[in-house]
C-alpha cells in the first residue's frame, strides 16, 4: 500500500470531530436548557450506580470552560486519527472510552469523574506511540507535532491540580499506549530507494560507476576513445587566379 493509497482525505475526516463537537457542545446546551446538570451519570469508582458513566462521562462538562478547554483538542485529535487511523478509528474510539472508563472507575477518587479529556489523552497517546512504533516518516512526524502542541498534558496524569481527575487522564493514557502495542493498524510500508535493498549491486549502478572506491571520478573509456577517433579535415578551394 502506498502513501497515496493510504493517506487520502475522506468525508469521516470533517465528521468525525463535528459529531464528536456537537455532541458534548449539545449535553451542554441540555444541562442550561433545563437548569440542570448530568453530573450523576459521570463516573463514580467502585460503585455499580458509577458503571454507567463509563459511556456518559466523556459528553459531560462542569463549565464552559472546561468544554471549551476540551473542544479544540478533541477536533483535532479526531481529525489526526481518522485521516492517519481510519481503518481502526472507530475501533479505538469505542474501546478507549470503555477500557479509559473502567480504569478510572477502578482507581479514581470517590467523587463524580466527568469529561472528554479521558478520551483526548486515549487519543494523543495513541497516535503517539503507535506513530514511533510505525517508524513511518509521516507518523514519526505526527507524534512529535502531538508532543510539540500536546506535551505538557503529559503532567496532568499525575495529582498536580485541585479538581482535576488525574485518574481519567491516566486511565486514557494507558489506554492509548495499550492500543498501540495491540491494534493492528494498516500503515504503508516506508518507500526505499534502490540502493537501499540488500540485494543491490552497486557496480551495475549507472552513475557510481564513474567513481572508485576512494570517490575519485573516473573517466569513461568510451569518452576517450571517442576523443582519439575525432579528426578535423580542412578542404580548401584552390584560386583560379593561381
Amino acid at each position: 500500500m502506498s502513501d497515496n493509497e493510504h493517506f487520502t482525505f475522506s468525508n469521516s475526516v470533517l465528521l468525525a470531530p463535528l459529531f464528536g463537537v456537537l455532541a458534548i457542545w449539545f449535553t451542554f446546551w441540555m444541562e442550561l436548557l433545563n437548569e440542570t446538570n448530568f453530573n450523576d451519570f459521570g463516573i463514580y469508582p467502585r460503585t455499580l450506580s458509577g458503571i454507567k458513566g463509563i459511556i456518559f462521562s466523556p459528553f459531560i462538562h462542569g463549565s464552559l470552560e472546561h468544554l471549551y478547554n476540551n473542544t479544540i483538542p478533541l477536533a483535532i485529535l479526531l481529525a489526526a486519527l481518522f485521516y492517519f487511523y481510519r481503518n481502526v478509528a472507530l475501533k479505538v474510539l469505542f474501546f478507549g472510552i470503555l477500557l479509559s472508563g473502567l480504569i478510572t472507575w477502578g482507581i479514581g477518587r470517590p467523587s463524580y469523574h466527568i469529561g472528554a479529556s479521558g478520551l483526548i489523552y486515549v487519543l494523543a497517546s495513541f497516535i503517539f506511540f503507535k506513530g514511533i512504533f510505525a517508524k513511518h516518516f509521516r507518523l514519526v512526524s505526527l507524534s512529535l507535532i502531538v508532543v510539540f502542541i500536546y506535551g505538557s498534558l503529559l503532567w496532568y496524569i499525575f495529582p498536580v491540580k485541585e479538581g482535576i481527575s488525574w485518574e481519567g487522564h491516566l486511565g486514557g493514557f494507558l489506554t492509548g499506549l495499550i492500543f498501540a502495542f495491540i491494534i493492528n493498524a494498516k500503515v504503508p510500508k516506508p518507500k526505499k530507494f534502490e540502493w537501499e535493498h540488500e540485494d543491490y549491486n552497486e557496480d551495475e549502478d549507472p552513475f557510481l560507476k564513474h567513481f572508485d572506491d576512494d570517490g575519485n571520478f573516473i573517466e569513461s573509456d568510451d569518452e576517450n576513445e571517442a576523443e582519439e577517433t575525432i579528426s578535423i579535415k580542412y578542404h580548401y578551394k584552390k584560386d583560379d587566379t593561381d
